[in-house]
């Protein structure tokens, strides 16, 4: 897939519903801590976080879709104010359909990041794909659009920040932080 000239960035951009992103290796570095009572723990950025939640606050449906199920994905999920929630995936283009099916929503409105080979067939099939810098060769080439920063790192929040400013929503979220 080719990448996308910034014209082509900006009217996939406005069309957009929905923004999913992949857990493991893009909201996060890829790291689990596990404790000795088996608990899992994961290393969030707060600034991927501001800029999901600033995507929810100027319309558009934010979630997760992963193929690990985790409490620290759930969690983190609710305090971002995500509305969909889909843990232990084992397909993600199934649940990409069933995302559309049960939304009402066409692929070409729906963005998507995410960073490894279980995430080929969403990419491949989203309006708008993306990866983090670290992402495989294949999840690279595969997509859109590729940050500058890897997963867990600030690669969410340039996404989203791209999308905005290509709605032209971005000089909006600086206004009320000013």
């Amino acid at each position: 897939m080719a990448r996308l000239t910034q014209p082509e960035l900006e009217a996939r951009a406005r069309a957009l519903q929905v923004l999913l992103f992949d857990v493991d290796g893009t909201l996060t570095d890829g790291g689990v801590y596990v404790d000795a009572d088996g608990r899992e723990l994961k290393r969030f950025s707060i600034k991927d976080g501001a800029a999901i939640a600033l995507a929810s606050k100027v319309g558009l449906m934010t979630g997760l879709v992963s193929a690990r199920a985790s409490l620290a994905n759930k969690a983190r999920a609710t305090e971002l104010g995500m509305k969909l929630v889909m843990q232990g995936v084992a397909n993600k283009r199934v649940a990409l359909d069933e995302i559309i099916a049960g939304h009402n929503v066409a692929a070409a409105e729906i963005a998507y990041m995410g960073d490894d080979l279980v995430d080929l067939g969403i990419l491949n099939k989203a309006g708008l794909s993306a990866c983090p810098a670290d992402a495989s060769a294949e999840v690279r080439a595969a997509c859109h659009w590729v940050s500058q920063h890897p997963g867990g790192h600030g690669a969410a929040r340039e996404f989203v920040e791209l999308i905005l400013k290509a709605r032209g929503q971005w000089d909006d979220v600086l206004s009320q932080h000013a």
